[in-house]
């Protein structure tokens, strides 16, 4: 490969430091897809309106490589995988927000700070969102971006500046490439984004453990729980410096713990049964997520609506790419192949997944320990019963117990900022 750098080249910035009506039943399905997918809210709506979905549809992005997309999602054996992007772009409306980062050379860049892979498996459907660590150092195979222009390919670069090259077919074919799984569907969404589908929820509770003061993102909370929308949901998903080690791989754990609150949020009640809320989330969503051409029919977002609909919250699983340290750069880090061959034939083979990673004080979360329930009165001993009778269980699923490497937990898990705030 080449290491010739391809035009348009950006700054890579932050390295590690260390009986419900139709409507709502439609909405209701929509909003559990949603729930999973990071801070955008793709496939909310896919029936509200003609002219939300052309509006959403409007800048839709080939992926490089891609196969038809069958009628049914059911064709996809095995299951499929969504690429979420979260993008750092200085949005005019919104550059006031970030400072230095909008100033100068590096303000018309465009990175792709946040990326997270989702799976969804076949029968029994599962959900796991792996988050891949924007300071990884990786190969950026040779893109097509949205002009039809071919850039070089490199042998090193910082994962988030893939999008800077190619945008986000670039993006899906840089973790295709990594990963070895094929990406059927794709979608980006900015920071701006992130703020207005945050105000139009009305907001994502968080808890903090310990607080968080980050001078960088104006990020200021003590201990507790805190609903945070707009701007401070946005700093609170940015935040590096303020939570574990001060790293990369400590953010994403915070972001994965916003995740978990979100998902609980969009299936309650107080979202779900409020049908302008709704409308309004469908409008603002629509409106602010770029997606790739295999998702531009409406048929097929809901059925990736039904196909997760009733997956358990202990089902839908946050993994972090394991990663180790760059030997030519403390700052940054490379891919940890062996740990992730592991985590990608368990998820493969549609196993249960089981995180042994215990948090320390260098993650950017603590995992809460469930309150034990009372001790129930012990059960009147029943007749026995006839062996010839009894039917055999069925063995128990293999669980695969994942590298300790791995860190991660399920949406069923309670989990709370590790800030930098020590009483």
């Amino acid at each position: 490969m080449s290491d010739k750098t391809p035009r348009r080249r950006t700054v890579a910035r932050h390295g590690q430091l260390r009986s419900p009506s139709a409507v709502s039943q439609v909405m209701k399905i929509i909003g559990i897809a949603m729930a999973v997918v990071l801070v955008s809210g793709l496939g909310v709506a896919a029936y509200v309106g003609t002219t939300l979905f052309s509006n959403f549809s409007a800048n839709a992005v080939e992926l490089q490589g891609q196969e038809s997309v069958p009628p049914d999602i059911a064709e996809y054996k095995g299951g499929f995988n969504m690429l979420l992007t979260g993008v750092d772009t200085c949005e005019p409306e919104y550059a006031h927000f970030f400072g230095e980062r909008c100033e100068g050379d590096d303000a018309n860049g465009t990175l792709n700070d946040v990326n997270l892979l989702l799976h969804v498996s076949d029968e029994p459907r599962r959900i796991t969102a792996v988050s891949f660590p924007r300071d990884t150092m990786l190969p950026i195979p040779a893109c097509t971006d949205e002009n039809g222009n071919e850039t070089s390919s490199m042998s090193k670069q910082q994962l988030n500046t893939a999008f800077s090259y190619g945008g986000l077919n670039c993006v899906a074919q840089t973790i295709t490439e990594l990963t070895g799984q094929e990406i059927q569907f794709a979608a980006s969404v900015t920071f701006g984004g992130v703020i207005e589908i945050t105000n139009a929820i009305g907001g994502v509770d968080v808890c903090l453990a310990t607080g968080i003061k980050d001078r960088y993102t104006g990020l200021d909370l003590p201990a507790g729980t805190h609903t945070v929308e707009g701007l401070q949901a946005l700093q609170f998903l940015r935040t590096r410096h303020g939570v574990g080690d001060g790293s990369d791989l400590g953010r994403i754990g915070n972001q994965q713990q916003y995740m978990s609150s979100l998902a609980r949020k969009l299936i309650s009640s107080e979202v779900l049964g409020d049908v302008p809320t709704m409308l309004k989330l469908a409008d603002t969503a629509l409106s602010n997520i770029t997606p790739s051409t295999s998702l531009q029919n409406p048929m097929m977002l809901a059925q990736i609506a039904l196909a997760v609909k009733d997956v358990p919250f202990e089902d839908i699983v946050f993994l972090q790419y394991p990663t180790l340290e760059d030997p030519y750069d403390a700052n940054r880090v490379i891919p940890d192949r062996d740990s992730a061959q592991l985590m990608w034939d368990a998820i493969n083979a549609n196993q249960q997944l089981q995180v042994t990673h215990q948090n320390t004080e260098n993650d950017g979360v603590i995992v809460e320990t469930p309150t034990p329930t009372e001790p129930t009165e012990p059960t009147t001993p029943t007749e026995p019963t006839d062996p010839a009778t009894t039917e055999t269980p069925a063995p128990s699923e293999t669980v695969a117990a994942l590298p300790d490497t791995i860190r991660g937990n399920s949406a069923a898990q309670a989990t709370c900022s590790n800030g930098n705030v020590r009483e």
